[in-house]
C-alpha cells in the first residue's frame, strides 16, 4: 500500500484528538503579539490570546508559514518513503499556500501535491478530515486529490459575527463590509464565497441570526454522509440553540473551537456551522 502523509496548517481549526488520530502532520503559523511571537496552538491557545487581546495598545498580526519550514517536512517524509498530500487555507487569504508551493519546487519531488482548500478554519479542517478518512481507506492519491477537488467546490459556511473590526484591521474584510457590522445589535452572517470572506447577509439580533443559519442550511440540502462542524469563539446565544438543533435532528457533527490564527482576525463571540453540500 502507497504511504501517504496529510499535512495542513494551524487554520484547519481540528483538535488534538483529531490531528493525533488521523497522523496529520500539522504546522503552526506564528501569532504575533506585540514584540513576542508565539506558534499557533503550540505556544499559547485561544484563551490566552483573547485575554491578551483585551488590554489596551496591543497589536496583533500572524505570519505565514515560511517555506524552509515546509521544505523541512516535505524532505523528512519524502526521505521516508511518504507521497505527501499538503492542504492550506485559502491562497486569497494568506500566503501560505504559495510557502507550500515554493517548498515543493525546492524538494523536487513529484511525490508531493499541494491542495489549495480555497477555506479556512472548519472549511478547511472538513477537507483535511476527508483527505484523512481516505488515506485510512486505502483510497490512492489520484482518487483523493478529485475528491478534494469536488467537496471544495461544495464546501459551506454561515457564521454569525458580532463585530467585523479585526477581520478589517487584518485586511479580511473591506471598511464599506465592517461599516455594516458596527451597526448596535446588527448580527453578520459572513461566508467564505471564492476563497475570501464576504458578508452574505445582516440581522438584528442573535435569533433572528440563528434562524438565517438553520433555514440556509436546510435550504441547501447538505452530505449526510460528512459531518459538519459546530465552529464557535467564546460565544452561547447563537452556539446553543445551534448545537440544540443538530441534537435533535440527529445529524452527525463536531463541535469545533477557532484556534489563535482565525481568532486574531475573529475576534470573540463569532459562532456558525461549516458543511460539504450534496
Amino acid at each position: 500500500m502507497q504511504k501517504i502523509k496529510l499535512i495542513t496548517d494551524s487554520t484547519c481549526d481540528l483538535s488534538k484528538e483529531l490531528i493525533k488520530k488521523y497522523d496529520i502532520e500539522m504546522i503552526p503559523l506564528v501569532v504575533n503579539i506585540n514584540d513576542e511571537s508565539y506558534l499557533d496552538g503550540v505556544d499559547i491557545d485561544i484563551h490566552e490570546l483573547l485575554e491578551k487581546m483585551s488590554q489596551e495598545d496591543v497589536k496583533v498580526s500572524t505570519s505565514q508559514v515560511v517555506p524552509s519550514r515546509f521544505h523541512q517536512y516535505y524532505q523528512r517524509y519524502i526521505e521516508e518513503g511518504y507521497s505527501i498530500i499538503s492542504i492550506h487555507l485559502s491562497s486569497e487569504i494568506s500566503g501560505t499556500y504559495h510557502s507550500a508551493c515554493i517548498a515543493k519546487e525546492m524538494v523536487d519531488s513529484d511525490k508531493i501535491f499541494v491542495v489549495d482548500s480555497k477555506n479556512v478554519t472548519s472549511g478547511l479542517g472538513l477537507l483535511v478530515l476527508k483527505a484523512a478518512e481516505l488515506i485510512e481507506a486505502g483510497e490512492s492519491i489520484e482518487d483523493i486529490l478529485s475528491t478534494l477537488d469536488n467537496k471544495k467546490e461544495k464546501t459551506e459556511s454561515l457564521l454569525a459575527f458580532e463585530s467585523l473590526d479585526n477581520l478589517v484591521k487584518g485586511g479580511r474584510l473591506s471598511k464599506t463590509a465592517g461599516i455594516i457590522g458596527s451597526m448596535l445589535g446588527i448580527k453578520v452572517i459572513l461566508g467564505v464565497i471564492d476563497g475570501k470572506m464576504a458578508v452574505k447577509d445582516k440581522m438584528r439580533g442573535s435569533k433572528k441570526a440563528v434562524k438565517y443559519i438553520i433555514d440556509s442550511f436546510e435550504k441547501t440540502s447538505f452530505s449526510k454522509e460528512d459531518v459538519v462542524m459546530l465552529l464557535s469563539i467564546e460565544n452561547t446565544d447563537i452556539y446553543m440553540p445551534l448545537k440544540e438543533y443538530l441534537d435533535n435532528n440527529n445529524i452527525k457533527y463536531i463541535d469545533n473551537k477557532v484556534g489563535c490564527t482565525v481568532g486574531i482576525h475573529s475576534g470573540p463571540k463569532a459562532c456558525g456551522i461549516f458543511y460539504f453540500k450534496e
